[in-house]
């Protein structure tokens, strides 16, 4: 992860994007605005475990693997976007 200058996350007409520097401060911020949602028991438990301990390795595997971390819950009838996605640097 050393090739970034942090990490930019959002989640889809919840929040705006947000930049950190660190993964473990986006992933933070991210549970902390995931929590407070109306989200549900089910989908709110499947955040609760997948955003517990190894939470960074696993977004790590995604990010190395994928290039960056996205996923979707449903509210009020519709579908939102979790994105997370490092912030390269320029040159």
């Amino acid at each position: 992860m050393s090739s970034n200058r942090g990490f930019t996350v959002s989640i889809e007409d919840v929040t705006g994007p947000a930049t950190f520097t660190r993964l473990p401060d986006a992933l933070a911020a991210l549970w902390d605005s995931l929590r407070v949602l109306p989200l549900g028991w089910s989908q709110y438990e499947a955040y609760r475990y997948f955003f517990g301990p190894g939470v960074v390795e696993r977004v790590e595997a995604f990010l190395a693997r994928d290039g960056e971390f996205g996923l979707t819950f449903a509210m009020a009838g519709r579908t939102h976007a979790v994105r997370l996605v490092p912030v390269r640097a320029q040159g």
